[in-house]
């Protein structure tokens, strides 16, 4: 595998432009995710100075990343910024508000113009490499530029939880089994959705098990219901595509080799083809290209190493994904032992125009739908999920239905397999606890974390999007002010003050009556 860019411009590591610095504030967001952004506005916007590290070159995460049309739910559980986030959108585009779908640039704009009017110092390009603490402190935030940032509360907002996991604090990987938060959902599962519906013929040499598997399937086993692995759910690119005159056509990234798709052109040939059941439309001629189907863009199985692996080993794994995805459109577009109808169909649509200009039209954000997860002092679980649980001390509601990718596609009976997607409805709506948000007392007493919480993985399946996300974020700019200015450990942070606070800033934080 290598890490050399698929597409011109696009990568996941970009090198520190600049020469290092030494800064101090009161709060240090790392990560600048949605929730990322909405931290640092809060905790700006109630007086504190505030330093938000990005990755890389842009802000938003998967909102601002290729995530257009958003996983609302259930859209009366959606308060504060974020909802103030989606009214935006609507102003921005003259239509009623909220309007919840939100083209990349469009989203950018909003959430650059929110920072620089909170005042939020923005540095890009700031990558953790270590922590120091002093007893149940962090001190520092070091970078790989050599740069060092000091802070009274840090908040880390990234996707993997590099920040909580580098201070020391309890976290989970991969799929519990069932036994271990008597989850009926947890671990592996039988897929319905994505799966295969037609045979086909899994062997390099078709009928020769000798030959080895075709790319894409693993000699795995499949597993035992409920079994817990190491396994994560499936990565991929959410692109902005377009119907119009000036779209771009799918380009040929570095490395393509057409055998990888082989498997989808027999399923092809046997009479399966879904790619585009999931673009759906954004703005104007915008469309947001998402998985559907049994092959599709998420890269299955390619993921596994991302959550621990170094930023080699992610750049590694980012790249492959690019030209896996990049790949599988081209040869969609092009290949000519594809029906004419299928090109046809992908041909319809091409890269949008007018995103992403400095990285080939393609997201920079790979779509990190999980990764590490911290254990704190409650767990979010399916019985939240199912009303048998709640929280006494919600931040926010979830609201959106328990949706996992697959995670590995195996044999069963000499066919190929799907493992590991589930979409299970929620009862109702259920609160996220503060202490999700907060390490276990005693292990770090001054860090927040607003997208990998504490949660297992079924139930983080529902809490882990994007307007979750922003409410989560919110949660934590609030709680880091409350723990300056009443000088608790984010663990003491009274709850009667943080729901006040987020409510008069618009929260929801009780369940809305059943429709």
């Amino acid at each position: 595998m290598t890490s050399e860019p698929a597409l011109p411009g696009l990568r996941y590591h970009h090198p520190p432009a600049g020469p290092p610095e030494d800064a101090e504030a009161d709060v240090v967001v790392y990560g600048a995710t949605s929730g990322g952004v909405t931290a640092a506005v809060r905790a700006a916007r109630g007086g504190l100075s505030v330093v938000l590290l990005a990755f890389g070159d842009h802000v938003g995460g998967m909102t601002t990343g290729g995530l257009g049309t958003t996983d609302v739910g259930d859209a009366r559980t959606v308060g504060g910024l974020a909802r103030a986030f989606y009214d935006d959108v609507a102003t921005a585009y003259g239509a009623p508000a909220p309007h919840w779908d939100v083209e990349a640039h469009v989203g950018e704009q909003i959430f650059e113009r929110w920072l620089a009017e909170a005042g939020v110092t923005v540095h890009r390009r700031r990558h953790l490499a270590s922590v120091e603490r002093d007893g149940e402190r962090i001190t520092e935030l070091r970078t790989d530029d050599g740069s060092g940032y000091r802070a009274k509360v840090y908040v880390d907002a990234s996707y993997e939880g590099d920040l909580l996991a580098a201070a020391g604090v309890t976290y989970a990987l991969g799929r519990e089994s069932s036994a271990v938060y008597d989850e009926p959902a947890a671990g592996v599962q039988h897929s319905v959705n994505h799966q295969f519906q037609l045979p086909v013929d899994p062997y390099l040499v078709p009928g020769d098990p000798a030959s080895g598997l075709l790319p894409g399937i693993t000699p795995d086993a499949y597993g035992e219901v409920g079994d817990g692995d190491q396994r994560i759910q499936a990565y991929n690119f959410r692109l902005h595509v377009s119907t119009g005159p000036d779209r771009l056509p799918f380009p040929r990234p570095a490395g393509y080799d057409p055998d990888r798709y082989e498997l989808l052109r027999r399923y092809v040939e046997a009479g399966g083809y879904e790619l585009f059941g999931r673009t759906t439309l954004v703005h104007g001629d915008v469309h947001d290209m998402n998985n559907h189907g049994a092959f599709s863009s998420d890269h299955i199985g390619a993921n596994h190493d991302w959550p621990e692996g170094d930023y080699a080993r992610r750049e590694e794994i980012f790249q492959d994904h690019v030209r896996y995805q990049a790949g599988l459109l081209h040869f969609l577009a092009t290949d000519p032992r594809l029906p004419a109808a299928v090109r046809h169909s992908t041909n319809r649509f091409g890269l949008a125009p007018g995103e992403f200009t400095d990285s080939s039209h393609w997201p920079a954000q790979l779509y990190i739908r999980e990764a590490r997860r911290m254990v704190s002092g409650y767990v979010i679980t399916q019985h939240d999920a199912t009303g048998a649980a709640r929280a006494a001390d919600p931040v926010a509601l979830a609201s959106y239905v328990m949706d996992s990718h697959n995670a590995k596609r195996v044999l069963v009976d000499g066919q190929p397999r799907n493992e590991g997607n589930v979409q299970q409805p929620l009862a109702a709506p259920f609160g996220v606890s503060y202490q999700a948000l907060v390490p276990r007392a005693g292990e770090c007493s001054n860090l927040l974390v607003a997208s990998a919480i504490s949660a297992s993985h079924i139930a983080f399946a529902s809490a882990r999007m994007e307007p979750v996300f922003m409410m989560l974020g919110e949660a934590a700019g609030v709680a880091a002010a409350l723990s300056i200015t009443d000088k608790v450990a984010c663990q003491d942070v009274e709850y009667t003050a943080l729901r006040r606070d987020l409510e008069l800033g618009g929260a929801i934080l009780t369940q809305p009556a059943a429709h």
